[in-house]
């Protein structure tokens, strides 16, 4: 998902260069789909610190 953000924003930049404005809107419009789904991916991925407790051990283990 990385690279067709980046290859996005290459495409951005010579669709301005070229001045094909038509195409900046539609490449931006992408772009902005890629960065949203790297967003939920990055969102899903965060990681959680779960409390388990301490250990203990059973009356019988200690025989």
């Amino acid at each position: 998902m990385e690279e067709i953000r980046d290859n996005l924003l290459a495409r951005i930049a010579e669709a301005e260069r070229e001045g094909w404005l038509g195409e900046v809107e539609g490449l931006k419009v992408s772009l902005a789909g890629a960065e949203d789904k790297l967003a939920q991916i990055d969102r899903q991925f965060q990681k959680t610190t779960i409390s388990l407790g301490m250990p203990t051990t059973r009356s019988g283990d200690l025989e």
